[in-house]
């Protein structure tokens, strides 16, 4: 799913969860937020790669929002790392399959994780 009307709320997209991985893209607070929703793996990242390069090239700071996801990989791990080294990249609200993948493999400390939307936009 893509954006392409009008700018939703956060909450309009927090938990709508599927297995089927979905984009959403939308400018808020000055950044540029990509929702991804479901599994991504190999065979799903596409869509989500293709957003988050397109973002970080056009963008001086790309939201994350990650509460959706369902699963997550080494495919999505080291696709934020590599958004991350090209720019501003703020994870938001990982869901638990995104949280564990990042403890475990230790991204978490090198991606700047967030709470909410507004944490992310403004610092």
């Amino acid at each position: 799913m893509s954006n392409t009307g009008g700018t939703p709320l956060p909450e309009q997209i927090s938990g709508r969860a599927s297995q089927e991985a979905g984009v959403l893209q939308y400018e808020w607070r000055g950044a540029w937020v990509i929702g991804a929703r479901g599994a991504y793996d190999m065979e799903s990242i596409t869509p989500l790669a293709d957003a988050l390069k397109s973002a970080a090239a056009e963008h001086p700071k790309v939201i994350l929002e990650a509460s959706g996801v369902t699963f997550a990989d080494s495919t999505f791990l080291n696709l934020l790392i590599l958004i991350h080294r090209a720019g501003t990249l703020r994870l938001v609200a990982p869901s638990a399959p995104v949280r564990r993948v990042c403890e475990i493999t230790g991204v978490d400390n090198l991606l700047e994780i967030r709470d909410t939307l507004d944490d992310a936009a403004v610092s």
